[in-house]
């Protein structure tokens, strides 16, 4: 079953169960997919790694609103709690991210095979450990790692 038949289904259970904070949240992500069908340019099928993009943006919407919400203190704790759970219904369909440790080696070991010293060209590295690892790691850790390990070899 795809993933976006599983959301149809996700959907239609909370429905049922009256469980309107996961109803919403699947709500806005089918929302989320209809705009990036619909979206001018776009051409294709939409396969389960076009859902988990579409969720995995969304969820970084999300954590940059939690960071908002928080910033408020009293007036934002309801939506900080609305903003969690949804981070967390997000998260059950992505894939787990890489640790500390793991990113620190993967990172470690493409400065070498791409023969990064210089920390101008970051940027290059970044890019190479996007493509194979997009969804498991964020692009600002792997920056902040190859800036560490550069500063400090």
């Amino acid at each position: 079953m795809g993933l976006e038949n599983q959301l149809n289904d996700t959907l239609k259970q909370a429905i049922k169960n009256k469980d309107l904070r996961t109803a919403d949240v699947v709500r806005m992500l089918k929302t989320k997919l209809v705009e990036r069908r619909t979206a001018k340019g776009f051409s294709g099928e939409m396969d389960d790694a076009l859902v988990l993009d579409v969720i995995g943006s969304y969820r970084k919407q999300l954590q940059k609103a939690l960071v908002e919400f928080e910033k408020a203190g009293d007036r934002g704790a309801a939506q900080v709690a609305q903003i969690r759970s949804e981070i967390e219904f997000c998260e059950r369909y992505l894939p787990a991210g890489m640790d500390e440790g793991a990113l620190r080696a993967l990172v470690r070991e493409r400065l070498g095979a791409l023969r990064i010293t210089d920390a101008k060209q970051v940027g290059r590295l970044v890019g190479d450990i996007m493509k194979t690892h997009k969804g498991q790691v964020e692009a600002a850790d792997v920056k902040r790692v190859a800036e560490a390990l550069l500063a400090n070899p």
